[in-house]
């Protein structure tokens, strides 16, 4: 044990002697004080010790968070044995060797049994005050903890977004330039025309490359115009055709997709006039769809990687919908999920993580305030049993109060963890999850 805990139980040990000694000890002696303080500290240093090492052993072995239910029914049971061994341990040290008032006989013949009855009651509230303080201290370890970890991921994984979307600016210049330059010697008009429509290209690349998300509209919009400008250099050597649903227009891309896409089918595929390379972008459902016939180059420097893999990596950040790739002898197929609201994107992952962290801050106050209720039972109930006994052993009134707040701790108890606010999100939580998984 700590060395605080064993000062805290040190001053147990010394309130609890002056109690006894003061108010129920008819000779005020030295010897008789020395005899309270002998007793209280057996009392509170083999107990408080004992109940500590076993929840302590408890913690490394079966923690809270990882097996609540089960750390809870094997903490009653072994709170149980290890009380009703220490509390017999205690009361017979106490009676048959320091006051000599019982021979082992008599101690074990049952006269002492509602003694160690009532003992094992104390005991067990004590333990159950340790063990309720010890589940709290952790629980608010693990919160504290997933909440760093959650706004570590979020980092994380705004920082990854951000890479991606940075390669997009300098990937599209590098192969506009590399179009224009071909351009250049083959036709030094369409050259012109290339370099016009570039900028107004090169423009919605700006404008867009910060976003997480675009509307379907705009990135069919820009699109068409991208297959303008590839059109300028390749003539009838590629034909492109648009088949996207009206409804679909006002959902959700990652910007620059279709653009990556339609570079890759060029990239890879050769065109000509006889076999013109076609590339159809059309929906399916909710899945936008950018297809084309397989005419592979036979030679192909080894890619980049950029492309489909910044597409792959880009919506696995921002949605649990994965993208399709489907490809045959004739047909190469990508499918690009459409998203019809905007998920929690990566920019206000951070604010959700802190709107998390409140409700986790009150969430342990509410736990807070149930353990706070269960101490202050654990301590004035023993209280008021130890007033009941000592003043009028024949009439036994503290069955009332305990039973009272017993009642009334069993439904804070349920509740924090059962009934509570929580409850019917909890409830909504699974039946949406049921749903899912059908």
């Amino acid at each position: 044990m700590k060395r605080k805990n064993l000062i805290v139980l040190l001053w147990v040990s010394i309130g609890t002697a002056l109690f006894f000694f003061l108010f129920f000890t008819d000779e005020k002696t030295l010897h008789n004080f020395i005899l309270s303080f002998a007793i209280s500290a057996l009392y509170s240093f083999f107990l408080g010790i004992g109940n500590g090492l076993l929840n302590d052993f408890l913690n490394k072995k079966i923690p809270w968070s990882e097996a609540t239910t089960k750390r809870a029914v094997i903490s009653i049971i072994s709170i149980l044995v290890a009380n009703f061994i220490l509390v017999y341990l205690c009361n017979y040290i106490n009676f048959v060797i320091f006051q000599k008032a019982a021979t082992p006989a008599e101690f074990f013949s049952g006269k002492y049994n509602f003694m160690n009855w009532f003992m094992v009651n104390i005991a067990l509230l004590i333990s159950a005050f340790l063990h309720a303080k010890g589940f709290m201290e952790e629980l608010k370890k693990t919160s504290k903890k997933e909440v760093v970890e959650q706004k570590l991921i979020a980092t994380s994984a705004n920082a990854q977004f951000e890479s991606l979307k940075n390669q997009l600016d300098p990937h599209f210049l590098f192969n506009s330039l590399n179009v224009l330059s071909s351009l250049i010697d083959e036709n030094p008009k369409q050259a012109q025309k290339f370099t016009a429509s570039m900028s107004k290209i090169y423009r919605y690349v700006l404008e867009q490359k910060d976003k997480e998300l675009v509307t379907v509209e705009d990135e069919i919009e820009f699109a068409k115009t991208y297959c303008d400008l590839l059109k300028t250099r390749f003539e009838d050597s590629v034909d492109f055709i648009f088949e996207v649903n009206k409804e679909d227009y006002r959902r959700y891309v990652v910007p620059l997709s279709l653009q990556l896409l339609l570079e890759n089918c060029i990239k890879h595929n050769f065109a000509t006039s006889s076999k013109p390379l076609i590339i159809k972008i059309f929906s399916e459902n909710d899945i936008l769809c950018i297809e084309n016939n397989l005419q592979e180059r036979e030679q192909m420097k080894e890619s980049a990687g950029i492309g489909l893999a910044n597409i792959v990596q880009r919506y696995s950040l921002l949605t649990k919908r994965n993208v399709f790739i489907e490809r045959s002898e004739d047909y190469f197929k990508v499918k690009l999920p459409v998203l019809s609201v905007k998920p929690n994107t990566i920019s206000t992952k951070i604010d959700n993580t802190d709107k998390a962290y409140e409700k986790a801050q009150k969430r342990v106050k509410e736990i807070k305030g149930f353990y706070g209720n269960l101490i202050s039972y654990c301590i004035v109930i023993p209280f008021l049993i130890i007033v009941n006994l000592v003043t009028s052993p024949k009439n036994i009134w503290f069955f009332f109060p305990m039973l009272g707040w017993g009642i009334g701790l069993a439904a804070h108890a349920m509740n924090v963890f059962a009934i509570g606010k929580n409850w019917e999100e909890r409830k909504i939580r699974k039946i949406l999850e049921k749903q899912n998984k059908q």
